[in-house]
């Protein structure tokens, strides 16, 4: 397991949306990124621009002034400083004062030269998904899919950065949660947070205090939870973020959040990182409730991520010390043509006992299809998930 990679938010703003004008004065951000690196932050992100929802663009001056001291005054202290904005200029003196990372919410979107000067510069980028400026992202909130719609734009502005310059091992992505999405969408990329590391890069992700914990913390009446008090579920998210194989996250809170990583790695200390993806696994099978299910049949599609260690495999290069995968389809597909079930609850159930039989899988996440099953209407497909490590 990667050591946990913490970015600690440093708003140097009077109006972000749960500090705003906290740390807007000089004194005030240095403690604070004091702070958050005593506390074990990795990387202090300074942001001189409000992000929130509705916020009005600020002059590319008034963000140079609120960034740039504080940038070469954190840099003089050792800090490893990333500057979160969306504009090539600022980006580019930022760097200049000692920065070493661009954290741009638009992707590369918001500026032009944004890309180009990143490839110039020489130094890691994080691309998140935006849909548009702050004043207007909840107004394009429509998707068809939301995980598959992230990742499709997200690599569109991945293949935009490559083709401008950017070094492939430069970039991390965000699915930018809370920017132009739902509550019900942002959980949804968090639970499908594998779709995201399916691209091939980095993921970073940011929780902290946003709005749609503040719906889950909500009173009975509806009011939401005030930001200050949403660490809690803040940092347990956060932790577990990192325990699903995030490259980092980016929070208020440092100490709850690296807290909270200690205590649940303690309580169950058989996360992986490293995974075998099969996907797409599929026969047919006699399985349901119905009759004419058993007697019919239809096609049963699985996805299997296997979660084990390949450190060794990685040096010897021996199958031997890995998992054969083939020997993990040929299981799954006599799940699926083997004896009827009522329930793809227990397909998915005997699937993952049959994954976690090799010795080498610590971890299986089971995902039966069944695209055909019998709904009235149009629908996609049908799938249930079943997660199960080994004991």
């Amino acid at each position: 397991m990667h050591p946990p990679v913490v970015m600690g938010i440093l708003n140097v703003t009077p109006d972000s949306f749960s500090d705003g004008g906290q740390y807007a004065d000089l004194p005030d951000a240095i403690s604070r990124a004091e702070l958050m690196t005593a506390e074990g932050a990795s990387i202090i992100d300074v942001g001189g621009e409000s992000t929130r929802p509705g916020a009005e663009r600020i002059s590319v001056q008034m963000e140079l002034t609120r960034v740039i001291p504080v940038i070469e005054e954190l840099v003089a202290r050792g800090m490893y400083v990333s500057i979160d904005t969306m504009r090539a200029e600022v980006a580019r003196a930022a760097v200049t004062a000692g920065a070493k990372m661009i954290n741009d919410v638009s992707g590369g979107l918001a500026d032009p030269d944004m890309l180009t000067t990143v490839a110039e510069l020489g130094v890691p980028v994080i691309l998140m998904h935006w849909r548009g400026p702050s004043k207007t992202m909840q107004e394009d909130i429509s998707y068809d899919n939301v995980v598959i719609d992230v990742c499709a734009e997200l690599q569109q502005q991945v293949d935009k950065a490559l083709a401008a310059g950017v070094a492939k091992n430069n970039i991390v992505v965000d699915p930018g949660i809370g920017f132009g999405k739902t509550f019900e969408h942002n959980w949804e990329l968090l639970h499908q947070l594998e779709a995201l590391q399916a691209l091939g890069f980095p993921v970073l992700v940011g929780v902290s205090r946003k709005r749609f914990l503040g719906a889950l913390l909500a009173q009975a009446d509806g009011t939401l939870r005030p930001e200050r008090h949403r660490d809690s579920a803040s940092a347990v998210i956060a932790a577990q973020i990192l325990r699903w194989g995030a490259w980092g996250v980016r929070v208020h809170s440092v100490r709850e959040t690296l807290d909270s990583y200690i205590a649940l790695n303690a309580i169950d200390p058989h996360v992986v990182q490293d995974r075998i993806e099969l996907m797409g696994v599929r026969d047919f099978g006699y399985h349901g409730v119905l009759a004419h299910e058993k007697e019919q049949g239809q096609y049963f599609s699985i996805d299997a991520t296997l979660g084990l260690s390949i450190a060794h495999a990685a040096q010897t290069d021996n199958l031997a010390d890995t998992v054969n995968y083939a020997e993990v389809a040929d299981a799954i597909r006599a799940r699926i043509t083997g004896d009827s079930l009522d329930l793809i609850e227990k397909l998915a159930e005997l699937v993952a006992q049959d994954c976690l039989a090799f010795p080498q899988v610590v971890s299986a996440h089971i995902r039966v299809h069944k695209p055909d099953a019998p709904i009235s209407g149009d629908f996609a497909d049908v799938v249930v998930s079943r997660y199960k490590h080994r004991s």
